[in-house]
């Protein structure tokens, strides 16, 4: 199993002068969700190199027996400062793709060309592709093969309105998750705000959260090992 994690190469907040980028649960569960199956991993980001990390996914608070196993990791740690660069990744070369959350998405990813043109490749093709929390950002411009929004019709969720406004980012943020997944067409779901809850549509995955990044991965490990 060949699986790809995108992460975003975006570290500003907005005007705010503070610093995002990706959720660190967000990729240290999937990651070893999918590592710990057996999976081949490659890691890439828009910039390449290093993707910033979104400070407050550090704090005590935040850290999970994922996270701290990723500290301890120094494999995976040079796996992570040593992203390939998006527009030099061929889609044909991999089974399944993760992205992690964290706002950076809504400024990079959601708006990214190549992000777009492995999506698509994907869906067309029928392969498994999950995106956690903040990641269904990805879905903004991406079509389906009928040319509509990937979404329309698919049921999927994503970090709700609540949530944003619950960290204080609804008027920071481009655009908010919830909103822009009903305006395509998709069919948007939610559990309560902070648990887990993830959405199976097919081969797409979606979760709405951090909590539901774990569940996410197993979600598309499921899906994989039905190939």
């Amino acid at each position: 199993m060949n699986v790809l994690m995108i992460l975003t190469s975006h570290g500003k907040l907005g005007d705010t002068g503070k610093k995002t980028g990706f959720w660190l649960e967000e990729f240290a569960a999937p990651y070893y969700v999918l590592l710990d199956s057996g999976a081949e991993i490659t890691l890439a980001s828009p910039a390449g190199g290093l993707p910033p990390l979104d400070p407050q996914s550090d704090v005590p608070d935040a850290r999970t027996a994922a996270t701290e196993r990723f500290k301890k990791d120094d494999a995976a740690q040079r796996a992570l400062g040593n992203t390939t660069k998006l527009a030099e990744i061929d889609a044909d070369g991999f089974d399944a793709i993760f992205f992690p959350g964290g706002h950076g998405p809504l400024w990079d990813l959601a708006e990214s060309a190549d992000s777009q043109r492995i999506i698509e490749t994907f869906i067309a093709e029928d392969r498994p592709l999950a995106a956690v929390c903040h990641a269904p950002a990805i879905f903004k411009h991406t079509k389906g093969p009928d040319g509509k929004s990937l979404v329309s019709g698919r049921r999927v969720t994503g970090f709700t309105n609540a949530e944003e406004e619950a960290v204080g980012l609804t008027n920071i943020v481009p655009f908010l998750v919830e909103d822009m997944l009903k305006a395509n067409g998709g069919l948007y779901e939610k559990g309560p705000d902070w648990g887990s809850y993830v959405v199976v549509d097919g081969k797409l995955v979606t979760g709405q959260n951090p909590a539901s990044s774990e569940a996410a991965a197993k979600e598309l490990l499921k899906l994989l090992e039905r190939l």
